[in-house]
């Protein structure tokens, strides 16, 4: 396997990714520039059926140790230029910066880690993470995870708050303004204000982790037809099924459809993959934060699933995500590479087994 040939070239990855257009749905082009840069880096390589990235380097009869970021971003495109140090564009922290820092840390630890390494750059994580479902229904569990997000170079993300959407449709018949009858809109309009009002209360001084927090995302209608699209984000052991019994009572005259239900995910920060990961963060950088995040990433479907310890980890601001602002250090970017290059073998350590054989390639299982 070829190491990681210079840091020059980790950010010809990086801007290569960026320079590329890839919302939600279309990231083909940055899936197959992705590819092309893993295989120059020593991966064996292939694409999934619904345009998954996976490269596979390392010891195949180590314990295995994936890394999943994203190739899309939201929607709209920002100049691409770098100035001061900084690249700018739609993508460099939310999450392209991340998924290239694996690429390159992957390819340099490949033969000291001790572990099979699998990269994979996955689609649609800024919609329905198509990308990520596909990965639980036909992957094999790894030993540990490891989520490409914006933690910054000297943190490590340990957890996330989880979602439920929902839409909320309403048809009332035809009536005059003058009438007492409660057109669409005011009742779709009653169901926010009640979704506001259903979510539980966290414990006095609780961590806004811990809290619910309820987001009108949009409501749209009139006299006779309304819909609105409602989104929270919910703590752990949030009784989900509980919550929407509530609300459709509450919106009897009309139809709920949940959109997205994920629970939340937190590692804790005792476990040997956090301890092993902290350990080469605050080797490299001198301090360690670990952090909980208020949102929601690939980390809450895949890790419940396959119950494996998680973790999300790459440079950039995440306050910048989805920003016209959006930019990222190459200087961090590149010291992000160092960090991870030098956790992977501390994260096999951690997991050490019995070898095993390597096996067909995963994705021969299917659901």
């Amino acid at each position: 396997m070829s190491a990681d040939p210079s840091r020059a070239d980790a950010t010809r990855t990086l801007r290569g990714l960026v320079d590329i257009p890839s919302p939600s749905g279309e990231e083909a082009a940055a899936g197959a520039f992705l590819a092309a840069r893993m295989e120059a880096l020593g991966y064996d390589v292939r694409t999934d059926a619904v345009g998954n990235v996976i490269g596979e380097t390392g010891d195949p009869d180590g314990p295995v140790i994936m890394m999943v970021g994203h190739l899309d971003t939201v929607p709209g495109t920002l100049p691409v230029h770098e100035s001061g140090g900084l690249l700018f564009g739609r993508g460099t922290v939310d999450a392209k910066g991340p998924l290239a820092t694996m690429v390159h840390a992957a390819a340099r630890a490949a033969e000291t880690a001790g572990a099979r390494l699998i990269v994979v750059g996955a689609v649609d994580e800024e919609a329905r993470s198509r990308g990520a479902h596909h990965l639980a229904a036909t992957l094999d569990p790894p030993d540990a995870l490891l989520i490409g997000e914006p933690s910054g170079a000297g943190a490590v993300v340990v957890g996330y708050r989880g979602v439920l959407r929902f839409h909320y449709e309403v048809r009332r018949p035809p009536a005059h303004t003058s009438s007492p009858a409660e057109r669409a809109v005011e009742l779709a309009g009653g169901l926010w204000q009640a979704v506001r009002t259903l979510l539980p209360a966290a414990p006095e001084g609780a961590p806004l982790f811990e809290h619910a927090s309820p987001a009108l995302i949009a409501l749209n209608g009139g006299l006779t037809h309304a819909r609105a699209e409602i989104s929270c984000r919910v703590p752990r052991a949030f009784d989900a099924a509980r919550f929407l019994d509530q609300v459709r009572r509450h919106g009897a005259d009309g139809e709920i459809t949940v959109a997205e239900q994920v629970p939340a995910v937190r590692t804790g920060r005792g476990t040997p993959l956090v301890r092993a990961f902290a350990g080469a963060v605050r080797r490299r950088t001198g301090a360690v934060s670990v952090k909980v995040k208020l949102g929601t990433s690939d980390m809450n479907i895949l890790a419940p699933h396959w119950s494996v310890p998680a973790l999300a980890y790459g440079p950039g601001d995440s306050r910048l995500d989805h920003t016209d602002e959006e930019h990222i250090s190459l200087a961090e970017y590149l010291l992000a590479i160092d960090v991870l290059a030098e956790a992977l073998p501390d994260i096999a350590r951690s997991l050490a087994r019995p070898a095993r054989a390597a096996g067909p390639h995963p994705e021969e299982r299917r659901p």
